[in-house]
Formats: structure tokens, sequence, C-alpha cells
């Protein structure tokens, strides 16, 4: 289960020490990563010893401007950044503005150079019809994951099994893998997302998930 697990921190008011708390908990149980906003991968660097460096661009919303997003991800990699979670423009799917998001994830993608860009759908907000199209546009930009939520949508459920099943039917044929994130706080349902073809689990509750 750890090595599911990006431990996440991404709260607006969270102060240095519990990001100390974040990298010290992620070095004892052994994480896959952490994922943390951009203005703390250099503190994430000095504090990790095997954990990857997860970082968000765009987020929460998703509405910046490629070239923006594709700066952002320039400087988290440069920051020692080892990943990318995108959030993707939901009015262009609504829209059906196809060939912007496309151009929004392959710019982005450009930046990461050679690390993995997964890009965050934000299903809450997505129709079935909507979840299954925004895959396809990642399969067709090369993202290297797609995942569920941020988290920050207000009232919204966060990773549903159903909507991970869909979307990892959809990507895995292409060599993309899934990310849940959103309401995963117990060990039932992060097992619930893994079977349902989640390669990772973004959660704040991984200390609580590993230990009871």
């Amino acid at each position: 289960m750890n090595k599911h697990i990006e431990h996440t921190l991404l709260k607006q008011d969270a102060v240095k020490e519990d990001f100390i708390k974040l990298f010290e908990e992620a070095n004892k149980y052994k994480f896959l990563g952490v994922c943390i906003n951009p203005a703390y991968v250099k503190l994430a660097k000095e504090h990790l010893t095997d954990s990857k460096i997860v970082t968000v661009v765009g987020f929460p919303l998703g509405a910046n401007r490629p070239d923006v997003k594709a700066f952002e991800t320039a400087k988290a990699v440069e920051d020692g950044a080892d990943e990318i979670d995108m959030v993707i423009n939901v009015t262009a799917i609504k829209n059906k503005d196809y060939d912007y998001v496309i151009n929004d994830i392959k710019t982005v993608k450009e930046a990461c150079k050679d690390k993995p860009l997964k890009v965050i759908l934000e299903t809450d907000l997505l129709d079935k019809d909507e979840i299954k199209k925004a895959c396809e546009l990642c399969i067709e930009a090369k993202a290297d994951f797609v995942k569920t939520s941020t988290g920050f949508v207000k009232n919204g459920v966060g990773a549903k099994a159903e909507d991970v099943k869909l979307m990892f039917d959809t990507v895995s044929p292409y060599g993309l893998k899934v990310k849940a994130s959103g309401g995963i706080r117990d060990k039932e349902t992060a097992l619930k997302m893994l079977e349902a073809g989640a390669e990772r689990l973004g959660t704040s509750s991984g200390v609580k998930i590993v230990t009871n």
C-alpha cells in the first residue's frame, strides 16, 4: 500500500512545521511520494530521502493559460520536482474545445522534459462521457497519468471507484495510468480505488491508511 501513496499537503494555510511533519512521515513510512504546492518543492528536496516530489500546476482551477502552466512547470522541475500534476481546463472540456485541451496538455508535457505528467480531470464536474473524452484527449496529448480530482471542489465527492474504473478502462490500453485522489481517508476506500485500477493514491490520510 505504501508504494501507491502520494502523501499530500495542499492546504492554503499550512505552515512550515506541517510540511516538515509531512516529509518526516513520508520518510518513515516509505511512501512513494509527497504532493505539495510548487513553493515548497525546494523544502521537500532538503528533507526527503527516497520519496518522489510531486507538485501541482494550474491548481486548483486549471484556467491558467497554457504558457503560464508551462512556465510554472519548468520552474518546478528546476526546483527539483519529480512529477507534475496539472489541472485540465474544465471549461474547454465543457465547450468541446478539444484542440485547446490537447494543446494545453502538450505545452505542459513539453515543459516537463522527462518528468511524468498527470492530468487532473476534476471528475466531480464532469459527466461520464466527458470523463471518457478527457481521458482520450490525454492519450492523444501523451500524458502519463489521468487523475480524478483536486479535492477543492465545493461539496465534491472526489475519487469514485466507478470513475477510476472508467478512466482505467479508457487509458490503460495505451499505457497511461490512473491516480485516484480526493476523499480517500481510510484503508477500505484506498483498496477500492486500487481494485478499480488506480496505480497511485493521492491522500492526506496516508499514515492512517497504512497504520490502521
